[in-house]
């Protein structure tokens, strides 16, 4: 299971910066993340309502908070930063600088005593360096710049979200968790991009902005979300963060198939070190033993 589930983070969020790229053409970035986490998180509890009832969403008032917070940190600071970062680079680009999460992962594990592993830290090491030699060589101009600094908080919020759902008490059920941080997530995002002055014009959505926005809350939300959600409870945060390895492979083959967009010699030389580091902090995880956790500091996971 853990390993269909990172199948499915690994294609489907790899997608969904070309999703966003075609979205944020006629759609301001913030409003359509709003719209796609509110819309996707009511699909879900419709879907929970059904099957296996109310009793899914039974969750203390800690419980509902912390999972709000994820919610803000993953969806608002994370994603809505990437749509924000993609008005000004490439979707590939932005998907490579994404693999930055991992670094921040390690540093958060280390200030709490987990330890890990020298071949996870080189791997994470050695991907960062791709993420460094795309920051000091992909920015072109003033906007590259800036989308480059945004990708970088971005990264930096996403992984703070990620590493605290570990050790914050989350609902029991991690799928209505998913809707509390979707619907929580969505409404900031439609806060701040309201406050910014960001407006949607139905009637200048393009069709193919529509058709990327369905496919953002069906697939990237509904199954993508909620599997990455079910990991975090379930798998080593260093295991579950290969995502941003394996993401950008599928950003940059699509974003240069369907969009066209340049794909330079020095993204290719960074997107085989990114493809090293995986390998390492893939096989080192997968062989790494189970400890006896200090009862002082375990995380607190929720449980599908």
């Amino acid at each position: 299971m853990i390993w269909s589930a990172l199948g499915i983070v690994y294609v489907v969020w790899g997608s969904t910066y070309l999703g966003i790229r075609i979205v944020i053409e006629t759609v301001p970035p913030l409003l359509s993340g709003s719209m796609r986490f509110v819309v996707a998180a009511a699909l879900l509890s419709l879907v929970l309502l059904v099957k296996p009832g109310r009793q899914a969403f039974r969750m203390t008032a800690k419980q509902f908070w912390s999972a709000a917070l994820i919610g803000v940190l993953l969806l608002t600071g994370g994603n809505g930063m990437v749509a924000v970062a993609e008005q000004h680079i490439s979707s590939g680009l932005a998907a490579l600088l994404v693999a930055s999460t991992p670094l921040w992962l390690v540093i958060f594990r280390i200030a709490v005593r987990d330890r890990p592993r020298m071949l996870t830290l080189a791997g994470v090491l050695v991907g960062f360096c791709g993420v460094a030699v795309l920051s000091l060589t992909g920015g072109g101009g003033t906007s590259s710049m800036v989308g480059i600094v945004t990708i970088l908080v971005a990264s930096v919020s996403w992984s703070i979200g990620s590493f605290l759902s570990a050790y914050l008490p989350m609902p029991a059920n991690p799928f209505a968790g998913s809707v509390v941080e979707m619907i929580c997530g969505g409404v900031a995002l439609g806060v701040v991009g309201s406050l910014l002055g960001e407006q949607v014009n139905f009637a200048d959505i393009s069709a193919r902005s529509w058709l990327a926005l369905a496919y953002m809350i069906l697939v990237g939300s509904l199954v993508g979300f909620t599997s990455y959600v079910w990991l975090l409870g379930n798998a080593p945060i260093s295991l579950v963060s290969t995502y941003a390895y394996v993401n950008p492979v599928v950003a940059v083959i699509l974003g240069a198939l369907i969009l066209s967009e340049p794909v330079t010699g020095m993204m290719l030389v960074s997107g085989l070190i990114i493809v090293i580091g995986i390998v390492l902090v893939v096989s080192t995880e997968r062989r790494r033993p189970k400890a006896t956790p200090d009862p002082d500091l375990e995380p607190k996971l929720s449980t599908a």
